[in-house]
C-alpha cells in the first residue's frame, strides 16, 4: 500500500518492516544469527590484525638480524684485512736469546805443572810443609815422626854414589824425615831440582841411596854392613828416596813384609804431599783475578 507517489516501501506482508507500528513479534532467530555473524567478523578482524602485527614484528627482527650479520661480516672482513701479512711478522721472538762464546774455555791448570819448575813452584817449602805433624797415619797404621833435616849440600844427605849423582844434576836441596813403628824405621829424603828434566835424569842414574837419619828416639840404623830396603821415585822436580830396616841392625829379607809396608806407606805419603802442593798452587792460579 502506498501513501503517495514516491513514499517509502515498508516491505511486503509478513516482513517486520511491513508493520511500522511494531504490532508484529520480532524475528529473534534472525537477530541472533546477525549478532553471531558480527561477532565472528570482529574475531577474524582481530586475528587478522594479530597476524599482520606478528608478521611485521618478525620482518623487523629479520631485518635487524640481517643488518647485524652484515655488520659482523664487515667487521670480520676488516679485522682480517688489518692482520699483518707473514712478511710483516717478526722472524724471531722478541725475547733475548742466550749467547755463547765461540772461544773454548781454558782447561783447568795441571797440578804437576806447578811442581815441575821452580818458576811456578813458589809456595813455601820446608821440612814442616813436606812432613807436617808428629805422626803419620795410613789406614789403621800409625807411625811416629822422628828427626827431620834440610841441607843444600845434597851429597851430604846421600850414601855411596848417590851423592855425586845429585851434585852433578844440580840438586838444590834435600829434606829428610824419619818415621818408626815397632822396631822398624824408615827415612825419606826429598831431593829438589830446578827443572823436572834434571830430576828425571837423577832418578834414572840413582844408585845406593839416601842416608838414614837418626835422633828423636830413633837409634842409628841402616848403615853398613846392615842390609836395608831402598826405593826411588819422582814427581815433577822432586825425587824422593826411602831407606828402611830394623833399628836393631838386623838385615832385611824379602819375607819381612812389615818393613816393606812401612817403606811403602812413607813413600806414598810423600808423593801425596808433593801432589797436594801442586794442586794447591794450581787452584790458587785458577781462582786468581785476571791481570789487566
Amino acid at each position: 500500500m502506498s501513501f503517495g507517489q514516491g513514499g517509502p516501501s515498508w516491505g511486503g506482508p509478513g516482513s517486520p518492516e511491513h508493520d511500522p507500528y511494531g504490532t508484529q513479534t520480532p524475528d529473534w532467530a534472525a537477530l541472533a544469527d546477525a549478532s553471531a555473524a558480527r561477532t565472528r567478523r570482529k574475531r577474524w578482524l582481530m586475528i587478522g590484525g594479530g597476524v599482520l602485527a606478528t608478521g611485521a614484528i618478525a620482518a623487523i627482527v629479520a631485518t635487524a638480524v640481517v643488518s647485524m650479520n652484515g655488520g659482523n661480516d664487515r667487521g670480520s672482513e676488516n679485522t682480517a684485512n688489518e692482520l699483518p701479512t707473514p712478511t710483516d711478522l717478526p722472524d724471531k721472538s722478541p725475547e733475548t736469546e742466550p749467547t755463547f762464546s765461540s772461544v773454548a774455555p781454558l782447561p783447568p791448570p795441571n797440578p804437576k805443572d806447578y811442581v815441575s819448575s821452580a818458576d811456578k813452584d813458589t809456595a813455601p817449602l820446608s821440612a814442616d810443609t813436606l812432613f807436617p805433624g808428629d805422626k803419620l797415619t795410613m789406614s789403621d797404621r800409625v807411625y811416629v815422626k822422628g828427626a827431620t833435616a834440610r841441607t843444600t849440600n845434597c851429597a851430604a844427605a846421600a850414601q855411596g854414589a848417590l851423592g855425586s849423582i845429585l851434585a852433578s844434576n844440580s840438586c838444590d836441596q834435600v829434606f829428610r824425615a824419619t818415621y818408626s813403628k815397632d822396631g822398624i824405621a824408615v827415612t825419606v829424603g826429598v831431593a829438589v831440582f830446578e827443572k823436572e828434566a834434571l830430576a828425571l835424569k837423577a832418578k834414572e842414574q840413582a844408585k845406593d841411596g839416601v842416608a838414614s837419619l837418626s835422633g828423636a828416639g830413633v837409634p842409628t840404623f841402616c848403615r853398613a854392613p846392615s842390609v836395608c830396603r831402598k826405593t826411588t821415585n819422582s814427581y815433577g822436580r822432586y825425587v824422593y828416596f826411602t831407606v828402611g830396616g830394623f833399628t836393631s841392625g838386623k838385615n832385611v829379607t824379602t819375607s819381612d813384609k812389615d818393613v816393606f809396608t812401612v817403606g811403602d806407606d812413607v813413600a806414598e805419603f810423600t808423593f801425596r804431599q808433593i801432589l797436594a802442593r801442586g794442586r794447591a798452587q794450581a787452584s790458587a792460579a785458577a781462582t786468581a783475578p785476571a791481570e789487566r
